[in-house]
């Protein structure tokens, strides 16, 4: 199918009324920022169970950690609530002095004993982001004896020894490592939920902006902290959920939007050299790619899983739908990252994907479910997607879904194969290594519930390679295992990456200051204003 085909399905299934947004067409307040953009995949706002890119940048906006990325060079680190930091001779500790005029919106000063209530609460709720703490040997039972607070100012972390403390301390950069309000957090608890009922629907930070209304599937209004001594023109954020890309468009053309977030190549390119609009780019550490559950008699054989590989027009997806949006990459690190291997050894063969089909036993071919997020760019790329594997005998049958649900749906590996995105956690090339190598417990009941577990994909030498990688002290060495480990990755896998995104915020004429990050929690509206 060709890009016009796609477009014109596109259009036909929209469901907003152009017209009646049309007529409702006013400019926005000058202190109202109002963004367009698609927001189903959040499925939680408590920066401890939270695990989407939406997700992290709304929390990125309302929540500090003790360090975050340097935004211009994310491979070093600043001080976010933290004003220094030490570690022991053994390497096995670090202090922390926390800076003395952060806030919480309450207005409440930042503990250290908030800091370590924030991080132990990671832990003990154990949600899906909890393996990126737990990996230094932090349990229920002995976190709040490794991490605790020694003073107002002063928290101490002690490490299980087993990685180096610069890995420690791109961990606690991550979306899970947000600092929550302790008093207000408990305060709001059910039974034993330490408040993750509340936090999924509310704020409790130090960070410029609070949650003051969500509603799943429809917006987010944040305003800003009045804690905070920074004094912005802009004092409300409205996002609001838009799916299609064309009545985003539509919104930001007519006023009712400032910025729009999700717009297609195609789209994108009519708005270029327009001097009403501004795109502000930024190659961003998400990648989209199909992932396929081995626990699938077919998918489970090795020649199936080159099979598709071998099937699918890259080039062309990129081409004909993307081109403005996305890069094809086949590596699980993203470009950007340090080691990220940007060869592309994948590429359109049918004849030799028929050939491992046969090899497999298959050689009919035979019928599958594919989830996928129902926003575009995923519909398009589905579709040509089961006509690339329709080629070789493979029969997609596609399963559009709101993206949390999909994302419901592969952590609890009840799909079959899924076409999705996903984002790096913090700067370091372990954060995807452990994502799509690692799991030592396949177990339904596994601690680490990590991407290679939630599709069945044990690989006890890929485990090790893996963790030997994390703990290699010798800079190059290190580099040097996590590309061999990419290279045999793209081979024996069952993840089939396709595309890394180009994140594109499209502003109109006098909006300035958004900054979009390499990683999700990155982006920010703390310096946006309206001219």
């Amino acid at each position: 199918m060709d890009r016009r085909s796609f477009l014109a399905l596109a259009s036909a299934a929209s469901f907003f009324s152009y017209d009646a947004l049309s007529r409702a067409s006013a400019a926005t307040p000058g202190n109202v920022l109002v963004v367009a953009q698609q927001l189903d995949n959040v499925t939680s706002l408590d920066p401890q169970e939270s695990f989407e890119a939406v997700a992290a940048e709304i929390a990125g906006n309302m929540y500090q950690k003790l360090v975050r990325p340097n935004p211009e060079k994310p491979e070093e680190l600043n001080g976010d609530l933290a004003e220094s930091w030490a570690v022991s001779d053994d390497r096995k500790t670090i202090t922390f002095t926390l800076k003395s005029d952060a806030a919480f919106s309450s207005g409440a000063a930042v503990t250290a004993e908030d800091v370590a209530f924030s991080l132990a609460r990671a832990v003990k709720l154990d949600k899906s982001p909890a393996f990126i703490i737990n990996q230094f040997g932090f349990t229920k039972e002995n976190v709040e004896q490794r991490i605790r607070a020694t003073g107002p100012r002063t928290l101490v972390v002690e490490l299980d020894g087993t990685a180096s403390p610069a890995f420690a301390l791109y961990c606690l950069s991550a979306n899970v490592g947000s600092v929550v309000e302790k008093k207000v957090v408990l305060a709001n608890a059910q039974g034993d939920d330490l408040g993750n009922g509340w936090l999924r629907n509310n704020s409790a930070g130090s960070g410029g902006w609070v949650m003051r209304s969500w509603k799943a599937s429809e917006s987010a209004m944040l305003e800003a902290s009045p804690a905070q001594a920074r004094r912005g023109p802009i004092r409300r954020i409205i996002l609001r959920h838009v799916v299609d890309p064309s009545a985003q468009l539509l919104l930001l053309r007519n006023g009712d939007a400032d910025i729009a977030r999700n717009l297609t190549t195609e789209q994108l390119r009519a708005l270029q050299g327009d001097d009403n609009y501004a795109l502000v780019r930024k190659a961003a550490a998400s990648l989209v790619l199909i992932q396929l559950n081995v626990a699938h008699p077919q998918l489970a054989k090795p020649q199936v899983r080159q099979a598709i590989k071998w099937a699918i027009d890259y080039r062309g997806i990129q081409a004909n739908l993307v081109s403005l949006t996305h890069a094809v990459h086949q590596s699980f690190l993203p470009v950007g990252f340090p080691s990220a291997v940007t060869d592309t050894p994948f590429q359109k063969d049918v004849a030799k994907a028929k050939a491992l089909l046969a090899e497999a036993g298959v050689a009919d071919g035979f019928e599958i479910v594919m989830d996928h997020y129902s926003a575009q760019p995923y519909p398009d790329m589905a579709q040509a997607l089961q006509a690339d594997l329709a080629a070789i005998g493979i029969r997609l049958r596609l399963m559009p879904g709101e993206n949390r649900q999909v994302l419901t749906k592969t952590r609890a590996r009840q799909h079959e194969m899924a076409l999705t995105a996903w984002g790096a956690d913090y700067f370091d090339p372990n954060t995807n290594a452990e994502a799509f190598c690692v799991n030592p417990d396949n177990g339904t009941n596994a601690r680490n519930r990590t991407l290679a577990w939630r599709n069945s994909w044990s690989d006890a030498a890929f485990t090790q390679r893996s963790l030997d990688a994390l703990k290699e002290a010798d800079a190059a060495k290190r580099l040097a295992l996590y590309d061999q480990l990419q290279r045999d990755h793209m081979q024996q896998s069952p993840f089939v990456f396709m595309l890394q995104t180009t994140n594109t915020a499209a502003c109109r004429k006098g909006v300035q200051g958004v900054r979009l990050g390499t990683l999700p929690d990155s982006n920010s509206y703390a310096d946006v204003r309206k001219g």
